[in-house]
Parts: structure tokens; sequence; C-alpha cells
């Protein structure tokens, strides 16, 4: 008789498939994080051997990409019935909720290829108010661009710090003083203005400074709006 044991790993092979290893894998990654996220250790969290993932993903890039397209499925598209200002706005918000909400995603996002219908969709709606806004298809590409490396960078920041500041014996407010006490002890004859600064450099206010570089961004983008 073949053990019971044997029997379910073979019907776990069998029934095996594509969203099952991308749902595992982003449960992967928030708990071990992108450094940390290999096949082997996802084949094994899965009862699989390696070999077998490859039968639904070709390698570590495509799951990578699978996952930016996993992630971006879970970000609402904008609800706003305003004008391109108000909409851009909640784009960005909720793209910097959505990725926050795990571990690492913004680096994913920025490791990997604009792939997946999902992904695209986001791509697309963006395009498309800029376009509205009145702006030029050379206008709107670039334009996106840079929004999108600026929210994308900002989460990545985020979560920088938020690890960093996980450290036992850390805190944000310990590690922001001490940053703090690190700008106003430089030599003020050298660094005048980093020393007068420093309270405001220091500030841990990430909402206020998020929205402080959206609507930065949308001042920019007024011009070309216009013309």
């Amino acid at each position: 008789m073949v053990p019971f044991r044997k029997i379910e790993r073979r019907r776990q092979r069998r029934t095996l498939n594509q969203p099952q290893v991308v749902r595992a894998a982003i449960a992967l990654l928030d708990e071990v994080g992108l450094d940390e996220l290999t096949m082997r250790q996802l084949a094994s969290r899965l009862g699989v051997k390696a070999a077998s993932l490859y039968r639904h993903v070709r390698n570590k890039e495509e799951l990578l990409a699978l996952l930016g397209d996993e992630i971006s499925g879970e970000i609402p598209l904008s609800q706003t019935a305003g004008d391109w200002r108000d909409r851009l706005k909640e784009m960005a918000w909720n793209v910097r909720r959505g990725l926050l909400a795990h571990r690492d995603a913004a680096r994913v996002l920025a490791s990997t290829p604009p792939a997946g219908a999902r992904r695209l969709r986001h791509i697309e709606a963006v395009l498309r108010i800029l376009r509205e806004a009145g702006l030029g298809d050379v206008d709107a590409a670039r334009t996106a661009y840079h929004l999108n490396n600026f929210v994308t960078e900002f989460a990545a920041d985020e979560a920088r710090l938020a690890a960093f500041a996980a450290t036992p014996g850390l805190s944000r407010r310990k590690l922001f003083a001490e940053l703090r006490r690190q700008f106003k002890a430089l030599p003020k004859a050298d660094y005048p203005t980093i020393v007068a600064l420093a309270d405001a450099l220091t500030e841990d206010a990430q909402d206020e400074l998020f929205q402080f570089g959206v609507d930065m961004c949308i001042r920019g983008i007024a011009p070309l709006a216009k013309r």
C-alpha cells in the first residue's frame, strides 16, 4: 500500500497551477523579503521539488514579473470623478498604499518590466488621464515615467526606513532623534544650512511628505496641460 503522505504529495503536484505558485510567492515575500525569496524556498512551501515550479514559471525573473502583476491587481484604479489633478492624486495614494501592503513590493515593481494585464491597466489609466488633461504624446509618456519613479521610490524608502527602525533596540523616534543630533553636531562653519534645517530634515511625517511630493508633481504637470 502507498503511504498516505505520498498520495497527498502526488495530488498536490497534479493540482498545482500558476496562480497557486504566485499566491505562495507573495506569502513568502511578506515573510522573508525579496533577497531571501528563492525558488527552492518557494518549492518547499508548496511541498514540491524545485523542478516542479518550472512547469508553471520559467525562472525567478518571470516569477517576479508575475508578482508585480499580482501586486498591481490589488491596487484600485482611480474612482474619482474630478479633474485630472484629483484623479492623479488618488492614483498616487492608491499605489503607495498598495506597495506598502507587501514587503519589498516597491522593489519588485522597480526590478521587473511592465508586463501583465493588471499592471498594464494602471499604466493605461495614468496615460489616459494625462492625455485627457491635454498633454501631448511625448509629455504624457515622460510625465508617467517620472510619476511612477517618484511613487515607487518613495514607497521603497518607507519600507527601508520601517525595516531599519524594526532593528532590536531601535524605533522610529530614536532613529530620527539620532539623525537630528548628528545634523546639529556638524560644524556650522562648513554646513550652516544643514544645521539650521536639522529639525525640518528629520521630521517623521511621511504622509505629509508624500502629499508635498504629489502636489509638487501636479504643479509641474499643469503648464504641460496648458500648452
